[in-house]
Formats: C-alpha cells, structure tokens, sequence
C-alpha cells in the first residue's frame, strides 16, 4: 500500500503522545474520541474506537432490562394508542436523520 501521509510524534517520559492532525482526521476522531493500538503479525495499526465498543454500560444496562422483563413479564405492555398519537403529532414536522450530529444542548 502507498504511503498517502507520513507524520511523526515524539513520546514523552510518561509513553504520551500527541496525535498529529492529519492522524486524527484520518481516522476521525476528535476531542475525547478512543483509538486502539492493534498488534499482530504485521505490525501495529491504530483503528478508531467505536461508540457502541467504548460504553459498556448501555450494554449492562440492556442486559439488566432483558432480565426484569423476563422475571416481570406482567409489566411489558404496549403503549396506549392514545400515548402513540399524542407523539406521532408531536414529532410529524421534526425532521431528523439518524446519523445526523445533534448540534446544542439536548434536554431530556
């Protein structure tokens, strides 16, 4: 494969590092964006992290949920149709795309 970008990082006392630019945008990562060091036969590479791979958490709060459903069962019910109109009207002239960026504060 043809070298597109060479960019080199001095390491610190402490193994730090500076991400150089050009590595980050390659990659897209940014501010507070996880990358991963990959060691094999080849070599090293360096992927970027995952949203879904970094939180762990949704996925134990999911399996918790999984669990109370399965132990309650009698407390799964549908929404009332009235609750599933109410937010149909709500959100008929909301336009969102879901791989969008949501840009501001979000209140919940």
């Amino acid at each position: 494969m043809a070298t597109i970008v060479q960019e080199r990082s001095r390491i610190t006392a402490k193994g730090q590092t500076t991400v150089p630019k050009a590595v980050r945008q390659a990659l897209g990562v940014s501010y507070g964006g996880e990358i991963a060091f990959v060691v094999d036969k080849h070599g090293v590479s360096v992927r970027r992290v995952e949203t879904e791979e970094a939180d762990p958490v949704i996925g134990a709060f999911l399996g918790f949920l999984e669990q109370d459903m399965l132990r309650n069962p009698q407390n799964v019910v549908a929404f009332p149709s009235s609750l599933a109109d109410r937010m149909t009207t709500l959100a008929e002239h909301v336009r969102v795309g879901p791989d969008e960026e949501v840009d501001g504060p979000v209140a919940l």
